[in-house]
């Protein structure tokens, strides 16, 4: 089943989580650690981030810098195949354009459509850390409806070189990110709505936002969708708040406001126990509030926050 048909026949709002592969030399245990915190909450489908290599600097033995290419992070398509076969939940790895060749991606879909892994989460990515002579020029999507192409090409038997081959018997299907607040580089919400259209009119059947603390951004944005003919589902993405710094940290990275009632109750906090619980809380009236409206379902960020994210479950499911 889609993940956009389970939305339609589930008579409750749906539950899903999003985790990161394990640093390198780390094994599966870390993955199943977090998940069976909360598969009792019926996850509807688990988002696995993929993540690029960077370059970083070690000293050689005759003293200079050698400048070296590592990925932290690898294995999304192999957690991928390893969290449906072990728990029979639908994996959705994230498929980015940055930092990534097009014939590496091809190789990705090729692989996970061997692994039986057919949903994904197509993303431009981050590329504040990418060095410029990483990828030349033209071997990598600049952004996510070109990525958004290379799939739907994937899907019809074609090949990122045109050549073709058998079309698959279960075509990839994916979803896509939005951002209530506007994404960084946009000029303006116009026209990320008007990209976001784009995106779905290609054939996204679904769209998570950006963390956001402010409900009321949430059913604005989608109030604009719908008036913009964007009709997919638009899922809240969660994020807990568990440490003081994140007051000041989240807004800078992520561009979402802090709203001034839980930045009064954050400041009041002496530990990052304290500013932990009061994210929980907020959190849990968050989501109580969402699922008031209807909404289809509720994508949480486990990063550092997986016991917040299980206490929230809790009390709202």
């Amino acid at each position: 089943m889609k993940i956009v048909d389970s939305f339609k026949n589930n008579s409750k709002t749906a539950f899903s989580f999003e985790i990161l592969p394990p640093l390198k030399g780390n094994n599966f245990l870390k993955v199943c650690n977090i998940i069976d915190k909360l598969r009792e909450f019926d996850p509807k489908y688990i988002n696995i981030t993929t993540h690029h290599s960077e370059i970083i600097y070690k000293e050689a033995e005759d003293g200079t810098m050698k400048k070296v290419n590592v990925r932290k992070r690898p294995g999304t398509a192999a957690i991928a195949a390893a969290i449906q076969h072990q728990y029979g939940i639908t994996a959705v790895p994230h498929i980015i354009c940055k930092g990534f060749t097009k014939a590496e991606t091809e190789y990705a879909l090729i692989d996970l459509n061997f692994l039986g892994v057919s949903e994904l989460l197509l993303l431009r990515g981050d590329a504040k850390k990418l060095e410029k002579d990483q990828i030349a020029p033209g071997e990598s999507h600049e952004h996510t409806t070109d990525l958004i192409g290379q799939v739907n090409n994937f899907n019809q038997g074609i090949s990122v070189d045109g050549t073709l081959f058998e079309k698959m018997e279960t075509p990839f299907s994916y979803g896509i990110a939005c951002y209530p607040e506007k994404h960084e580089e946009a000029p303006d919400l116009e026209s990320d709505l008007a990209f976001l259209k784009q995106k779905v009119d290609l054939g996204a059947g679904y769209a998570v936002t950006q963390m956001f603390f402010d409900n009321q951004k949430y059913f604005d944005f989608v109030d604009r969708c719908r008036v913009e003919g964007i009709t997919v589902p638009i899922i809240p993405g969660i994020k807990p708040i568990v440490f003081q710094d994140q007051l000041t940290v989240l807004p800078k990275i992520f561009r979402s406001e802090i709203p001034e009632p839980l930045a009064i109750e954050l400041r009041k906090c002496k530990s990052d126990e304290a500013a932990k619980q009061v994210g929980i809380e907020w959190s849990i009236q968050q989501c109580k509030e969402l699922i008031a409206k209807g909404v289809p379902s509720l994508h949480f960020y486990t990063l550092m926050a997986t016991d917040s994210v299980r206490q929230i479950a809790k009390a709202i499911y």
